[in-house]
């Protein structure tokens, strides 16, 4: 089906009527200031910044690094399995909002064991989140643990082990922190240590890092997605394999933005990628500091670049061909989309 010549004027109630599935999402990155407030005084925590707007003036990030360094700030606030729950239901609430039906939700343990939370907490708190999504808000939701790149491969092998009592509640493992200087190949025993336990595996690599960093997530890591990879159009032979194997390409453009990758978002690469035939797709990252969640990427994106509903369409088949979940249900979820189209091209 064509959609490219569904009118212009309801590309936006489009946008955000269509089903679509949110693959590259941290939960710590969506703890607004106001729940982070809340969390402080229930557990008795000082925070740095005096209130909510002194939190917010705080979110006028350089690169990666300095938006790292209040994200683990931040986290500071979770102690206990309600506190993690809290903070996935908000994030549900707002997925749901957004016809968000499927999503693959990132966390870092190690944010939070180094602190002396254990995995325990972490992760019945927001696996009961995940179960009440499904049964309240009929999303279905699925945990990915991610490793820090900035500690050790050792530190990942021993997360891997506290993780073992929980794997059930989990569908793969990823990548992610500081990424240039933290190449993906220091991880790949831990990967494929994780992939003999049958988790799924996938790498943030070329946001700030080279097109190299793609190559060894691929090849060193086995990894099935890449998380950002905009700089993948550096790389012609990248290019063509990526698209040869769809590969799928999750894409984040207000935190390429905000984190200062692209210089605004006319300039994003999305359009080249999806001409080359990607599969990438639109994800928030972290949408409390980086200034709005999936349909707010979307809205903002297709305003600035030259994207009609054919991209849309693209995008979301794009984000439910790219999921961790049997065939069958990315089938029903791919009618749902296309009846929604039909719907708007009526």
């Amino acid at each position: 089906m064509n959609f490219s010549a569904i009118d212009p004027a309801r590309l936006p109630q489009l946008l955000c009527a269509m089903p679509k599935a949110e693959l590259h999402l941290h939960i710590e990155g969506s703890l607004e200031p106001e729940l982070m407030f809340e969390l402080a005084r229930r557990n008795h925590i000082e925070l740095p910044h005096a209130d909510v707007a002194a939190v917010r003036q705080a979110y006028a990030f350089t690169n990666l690094q300095s938006f790292l360094d209040i994200y683990y700030a931040g986290a500071s606030v979770l102690l206990h399995a309600q506190d993690f729950y809290d903070l996935a239901w908000a994030y549900f609430q707002r997925a749901a909002a957004d016809h968000v039906v499927h999503c693959e939700i990132f966390f870092d343990p190690q944010t939070h064991t180094q602190r002396g939370v254990s995995m325990h907490t972490v992760v019945t708190g927001l696996h009961r989140a995940c179960q009440d999504a499904r049964a309240q808000l009929g999303i279905d939701a699925q945990l990915i643990m991610c490793f820090l790149r900035h500690l050790s491969q050792a530190d990942a092998f021993e997360t891997l082990a506290q993780a073992m009592p929980y794997l059930d509640k989990m569908v793969g493992v990823g990548l992610d922190s500081s990424e240039v200087g933290h190449p993906p190949e220091k991880f790949a025993q831990v990967f494929a240590k994780a992939r003999q336990l049958g988790l799924r595996c996938v790498a943030h690599a070329g946001e700030e890092g080279p097109p190299a960093y793609m190559w060894s997530a691929l090849d060193d890591l086995h990894a099935e997605r890449i998380d950002h990879g905009v700089q993948a159009t550096q790389d012609a032979a990248l290019m063509q394999r990526l698209a040869k194997a769809r590969v799928p390409l999750t894409v984040c453009p207000l935190s390429n933005i905000k984190l200062c990758v692209f210089s605004d978002l006319a300039t994003h690469n999305l359009p080249a990628l999806l001409d080359a035939g990607l599969c990438a797709s639109v994800h928030s990252d972290d949408p409390a500091y980086f200034g709005g969640y999936i349909n707010d990427n979307l809205l903002q994106t297709f305003e600035a670049l030259p994207l009609n509903a054919g991209h849309a369409h693209q995008l979301a088949r794009n984000s439910f061909e790219a999921s961790f979940v049997p065939d069958a249900q990315k089938q029903i979820w791919l009618a749902q989309l296309d009846a929604c189209f039909v719907q708007f091209g009526a």
